[in-house]
């Protein structure tokens, strides 16, 4: 496999170069395929954290499955590029120690693809269920799986149109300001990768924010869209997750990362309509739970666990609340034992 440039932007649905991770890409058989991947020593999003961890984010290795699909879709099957895509399902599980760690230089994985299911209409093949087992340094490091299908252009400017003009709302969104909570609360320390708003308790213990739909973000809004993406809005979970899981006391700090994520998408998230992100009661042991709604529309359903305490990293105290940076909290970091935790995400269709 080679490491020496990246895929094409297109192909992965990219428009700036430096956020395509994938590298190379080879058929092995009818139902398999071998990605490439190089994951960056330092992410300005996913490596943007209060500590140090063990391994890079999982979720920069979910990502760079996700660009996967395409590469699979186009240049496999011949699907046009113009045809849009919807993400069904996704799910991760994080094999022990986890993803590679950060180091001199930036790390390589290669992550084998396989087939699993053709989704078939009178058309031909609309979809697929994809496969993932990323290899680092001769070590299974993760494995995901991919539900997704796609449909011409036209057939989604008519789903879109319809469904804006059911809501009353102009053809082209304009996302409103949202205020940003402090980044510290959250586990960030650029306040442009806080993606909700301060949090408010609610009146059965959980907490609640709303989504900021920042399109200026140059990873999560890489390139235009009109509704809210899907990765924001797991994002949107995680860091609502760990602000609720610190204020009850679970957590000591909020740089733990997610080792398991169960979610359900049930429909677009308008970027121009408010988008509220809702956690149930942290308990001990339990996996967080959070909805996403918009005025009348669950758009979707999470449940969200964490990392165990990074061996390499001694705990230390830590004020919940208090937004503390840097070697004044406990870092976290995905640790696993065993095969892992698994994380999946399901749902009747969202966007990529």
């Amino acid at each position: 496999m080679k490491f020496d440039r990246t895929l094409p932007r297109a192909l992965v649905h990219r428009a700036a170069v430096a956020e395509v991770f994938l590298t190379d890409a080879v058929r092995r058989g009818e139902d398999e395929v071998v990605l490439a991947a190089q994951l960056p020593r330092l992410h300005a999003f996913y490596d943007d954290t209060l500590g140090p961890h063990a391994g890079h984010d999982p979720m920069m290795l979910l990502e760079a499955c996700r660009q996967g699909i395409f590469v699979v879709a186009h240049r496999f099957l011949d699907v046009p590029l113009d045809h849009k895509f919807l993400l069904r399902t996704v799910e991760f599980e994080v094999l022990d120690p986890g993803p590679p760690t950060p180091g001199p230089f930036p790390a390589d994985v290669v992550i084998t693809t396989r087939i699993e299911h053709r989704a078939r209409t009178r058309s031909g093949v609309t979809g697929l269920r994809l496969r993932f087992t990323a290899t680092a340094g001769n070590r299974e490091v993760m494995t995901a799986g991919i539900d997704y299908s796609w449909m011409p252009p036209q057939r989604w400017t008519r789903l879109r149109t319809a469904q804006r003009g059911r809501l009353e709302l102009p053809a082209v969104p304009i996302a409103p300001p949202v205020a940003r909570i402090r980044p510290g609360l959250v586990g960030r320390r650029d306040p442009a990768n806080a993606v909700i708003s301060p949090v408010r308790a609610t009146a059965d213990g959980g907490l609640t924010a709303r989504l900021v739909p920042d399109t200026s973000h140059p990873v999560m809004f890489d390139h235009w869209v009109d509704h809210v993406p899907g990765m924001l809005e797991l994002e949107a979970f995680r860091q609502l997750a760990v602000a609720a899981a610190v204020r009850a006391g679970v957590l000591p700090a909020p740089t733990a990362r997610p080792v398991a994520l169960h979610a359900r998408f049930r429909s677009f998230a308008e970027l121009d309509l408010p988008v509220e992100c809702r956690t149930g009661p942290v308990r001990p042991g339990a996996d967080v739970e959070c909805t996403l709604r918009q005025p009348g529309t669950l758009v979707a359903d999470a449940r969200v666990r964490f990392a165990e305490r990074d061996p390499a990293v001694p705990a230390r105290p830590h004020d919940p609340m208090s937004g503390t940076r840097g070697g004044q909290t406990a870092p976290h970091a995905l640790a696993g034992s065993g095969a892992g935790p698994r994380a999946a995400v399901h749902g009747a269709g969202t966007r990529l």
